[in-house]
C-alpha cells in the first residue's frame, strides 16, 4: 500500500478566516476574542505538524 501524502485542505472558509486573522494580527488590531480564535488555530496546527513530523520519522524507520 503507497501512503498518501496528501494533506487534507482546510474548506475555503475557513482558509479566508485564518488568512484575516493573521493579517489583523500582524497589523496588532485583533481583538481578545479573534486574538484567542487565532492563537486556537495557530496551536491547532503546530499540533498536527508534529504528529505529521512523527509519522514521517515512523515511516522512515519502518522502511528501514
Amino acid at each position: 500500500m503507497t501512503p498518501n501524502h496528501e494533506h487534507p485542505k482546510p474548506d475555503e472558509a475557513l482558509s479566508t478566516r485564518i488568512e484575516v486573522l493573521a493579517a489583523k494580527s500582524t497589523e496588532g488590531t485583533l481583538t481578545t476574542d479573534e486574538r484567542d480564535e487565532y492563537q486556537g488555530y495557530v496551536r491547532a496546527n503546530k499540533f498536527v505538524s508534529t504528529l505529521r513530523r512523527q509519522a514521517r520519522k515512523t515511516q522512515s524507520e519502518q522502511a528501514l
